[in-house]
């Protein structure tokens, strides 16, 4: 039976005039835009069905306007905190300036009325669009909010510079009860200057963790940086049971239990609305106790998909598995990869008034309004599983756990990721396919394997390249590029410029900041008969291969010929 023509009009029709999309096409496109909650030249642009460029000539000749070069738009007079940064980037618009009652901002779509209006209403100003391109808006959006909260955080810091290091503002966090109030350290000046002064130099630097370390003749304290140890202090080796003390009772552990590891928990406020976690725990060795302070910030738990590192593929991947009602999300990689990111990132995404989350975590590393999270405690026999059947008993719309560490927790977390619940969880493999062999391995049985894992992100923490001091490498020979994989990245060897790591004032070794390299493995039916069929990882590899996945190695050689980090990196991080 034949279907009645579509009635078509305003952009869309001239989509279909200019012959950038077919008629029929452009119907599924804009159901299924409507079904994910975005615009249809949101998606469009997202799924690489038209190109912006040619969606903005279309838009432009349609409404009679010119295209916006937002490149050339001042930062200065962009108007701050006046929308909800959530809004921007559900509705991806970019505030331009404010003009008495009136508020420009760029949008990809200047009918797009649902954006409009909700700015609108937020804001209580009229909302005038002008035309830009979907690419323009995105990058300059991810700039604006990078550059604003690296902002904010450094006017914090720098209130830290003229800090009185006697008078820090910290509290424990009681968590058990169990320390002791023993607080007679506490009153020697120069030990807690020095403790307050490395925790404010780990902040600035941004460290992810801080080692206190005590040896025969002598102490130092050292910065993980990037993922990379710094040695940043070598106090007398004498002091060392003093600064011991002194983080103990910060974390109101017993200062007089120095046979058997402790934790604890101290929080350091920075400002009114700014503080910052430790996470704190004690190891006896030889000659003392070495104390490990992990810094745990919550803003990381809420930089958006976008500020990860996930390419285009991977990130819609993660986001479709995020979208579904039911089923498991596996992330997987070494302690320090960025699981934990990827993982409240994902429940931050779905953290509305309408969803039941709840999450047992072991231990709970950043608190999240509006999720439930369950501190997993094994002296009192409060498991993984006991949590999960727990759970199950609530009523929940997702649950995350975090950690599959037997096969008691596995078979609660498959048993409801099967029955309507969406499960997200990590484990320690070394790739998305030995992820699903892994749980074979436990005693899973493939049957539950393979209907209840929807997607699998194995996942490693490069370091970026510093912006301001890389420099290209002059004609690397191409055998050289062959032989480090660059064949199989899908990007032409004339297209790229690999850079290397040079060193200046902003960076350290060439260096600064971060990035995700993900292998995202998506279960497909082909994949799902493999795991029934009892195949190895090498077999489920190389079907994922012949759909398109790509490797980490593969993920991280992209990087590096995008200019992100250096081939050197990619060693570090996927090399076997």
């Amino acid at each position: 039976m034949n279907m009645a023509p579509i009635a078509l009009h305003g952009l869309p029709k001239r989509l279909v005039d200019d012959h950038l999309i077919e008629a029929q096409d452009l119907e599924v496109a804009t159901s299924s835009a409507k079904t994910a909650k975005i615009s249809l030249v949101q998606y469009l642009c997202e799924k690489k069905l038209v190109s912006d460029r040619a969606i903005g000539n279309s838009a432009a000749k349609e409404f009679g306007i010119p295209i916006y070069a937002l490149e050339h738009h001042s930062p200065d007079s962009v108007p701050k905190d006046l929308i909800d940064n959530k809004l921007l980037k559900k509705h991806k618009v970019m505030p331009l300036v404010q003009r008495g009652n009136r508020l420009f901002v760029a949008i990809a779509d200047p009918t797009d009325h649902r954006a409009l209006n909700e700015i609108q209403f937020q804001t209580g100003v009229a909302v005038e669009p002008v035309l830009a391109l979907y690419s323009s808006i995105t990058e300059a959006l991810d700039q604006w909010l990078e550059d604003n909260a690296d902002k904010d955080m450094g006017e914090v810091l720098g209130t830290l510079d003229d800090v009185h290091l006697d008078d820090l503002d910290m509290e424990a966090i009681d968590e058990d009860d169990t320390g002791s109030s023993d607080t007679g350290s506490e009153d020697e000046a120069p030990i807690v200057r020095f403790i307050n002064k490395m925790l404010i130099d780990a902040i600035k630097l941004g460290a992810s963790d801080i080692h206190f370390e005590p040896y025969e003749k002598s102490y130092r304290v050292r910065f993980r940086v990037d993922g990379i140890l710094r040695e940043m202090a070598k106090p007398p080796p004498n002091l060392a049971q003093r600064l011991a003390a002194r983080l103990k009772v910060m974390s109101r552990m017993d200062i007089s239990e120095r046979r058997i590891p402790q934790d604890g928990r101290v929080k350091l406020k920075l400002s009114k609305n700014k503080s910052i976690d430790f996470r704190v725990n004690t190891l006896p060795l030889q000659f003392g106790e070495k104390i490990v302070l992990r810094i745990l910030d919550a803003s990381s738990a809420k930089l958006g998909i976008d500020a990860l590192g996930y390419e285009e593929d991977q990130k819609a991947m993660y986001m479709d598995a995020l979208a579904r009602p039911q089923g498991m999300i596996l992330v997987t990689g070494p302690t320090g990869s960025g699981k934990t990111v990827s993982l409240y990132t994902g429940l931050n995404i779905l953290n509305t008034a309408e969803r039941n989350i709840s999450t047992a975590e072991d231990p709970i590393e950043i608190n999240m309004d509006g999720i439930n999270q369950t501190q997993i405690n094994m002296r009192v026999g409060l498991s993984f599983a006991e949590a999960l059947r727990a759970f199950l008993r609530q009523d929940p719309d997702i649950v995350m756990v975090g950690e599959i560490r037997d096969l008691e927790t596995a078979e609660i977390a498959i048993k409801a990721a099967q029955t309507g619940h969406l499960v997200l969880s990590t484990l320690h493999t070394n790739s998305a396919p030995e992820t699903l062999t892994r749980l074979l391995n436990m005693g899973v049985p493939s049957f539950n394997v393979a209907t209840s894992v929807n997607l699998i992100i194995a996942q490693r923490l490069g370091r970026k390249l510093c912006s301001l001091c890389r420099e290209p490498f002059d004609d690397v020979p191409d055998n050289v590029l062959s032989e480090e994989g660059f064949d199989d990245i899908g990007i032409d060897k004339s297209q790229f410029t690999i850079f290397k790591a040079v060193g200046c004032a902003q960076c350290t070794n060439g260096y600064k900041g971060r990035v995700g390299v993900y292998e995202t493995l998506k279960i497909s039916p082909a994949i799902s008969k493999i795991i029934m069929e009892g195949g190895s990882s090498l077999n489920i590899l190389e079907a994922a291969l012949g759909e398109g996945f790509r490797t980490l190695r593969a993920s991280a050689l992209r990087k590096a010929a995008q200019g992100q980090i250096s081939i050197e990196e990619a060693n570090r991080i996927t090399k076997d």
